[in-house]
């Protein structure tokens, strides 16, 4: 009987070994964002972020995520504030492509929402407005070293006035522990850039 036990714990020590290796696709995250744009009015916003993903398959996610950035101004009697917040949720596809590395692919629906509020001295005005767009991306994502994470993938996006369509992601991740890690991102569009830096807690 002990030698049945003893066996059975050495079969699966290499199946428990190679799930520690690979990404996590169940995972709550959340930090500081910081988005910059090639514009005279909003040339820097910050704010943060919480995203997260369930694997609902051995080779399907579905994710979702929130950030909200803003700057404000003041002189004299006026004060202005810019808030730009975004609602992004979709559904992804990884695939084995080698020992510690996945393809991935996924498409969301995003929406991108405007608000800028104006006061002059006792006055105040607030206008808000929103687009919707559909983007999705295909990349790698792997694991360098038992205690690192990276991925980087490139993307189409399709929306209402939406000049460029093509954008791109660089990211990776620290593990502390097998649970906790510090993460950080960024997503160039060509006249956009976004800045995350956070804490992820894997699954």
């Amino acid at each position: 009987m002990r030698n049945i036990l003893l066996a059975s714990l050495l079969a699966a020590l290499p199946c428990a070994a190679s799930a520690a290796d690979m990404p996590s696709y169940t995972f709550v995250e959340a930090g500081w964002t910081q988005l910059q744009i090639e514009d005279d009015f909003l040339d820097k916003g910050d704010g943060g972020y919480v995203r997260g993903s369930l694997a609902i398959a051995p080779t399907a996610y579905v994710f979702g995520g929130y950030s909200e950035v803003s700057k404000t101004w003041r002189a004299s009697t006026i004060d202005a504030e810019l808030t730009v917040d975004e609602v992004e949720i979709g559904i992804g596809y990884r695939m084995d492509v080698a020992d510690r590395l996945d393809f991935t692919a996924d498409i969301a629906y995003v929406r991108l929402g405007v608000e800028s509020d104006l006061r002059i001295g006792t006055s105040r005005e607030t206008i808000r407005d929103h687009v919707n767009l559909w983007r999705g991306t295909a990349g790698l994502r792997g694991k360098p070293s038992p205690k690192t994470e990276a991925w980087i993938k490139a993307g189409y996006a399709d929306g209402e006035d939406l000049d460029d369509n093509f954008f791109g992601v660089l990211g990776g991740q620290i593990n502390l522990t097998r649970m906790w890690g510090l993460v950080g991102e960024v997503e160039k569009y060509s006249d956009t850039t976004q800045f995350q830096v956070g804490v992820r807690a894997s699954f």
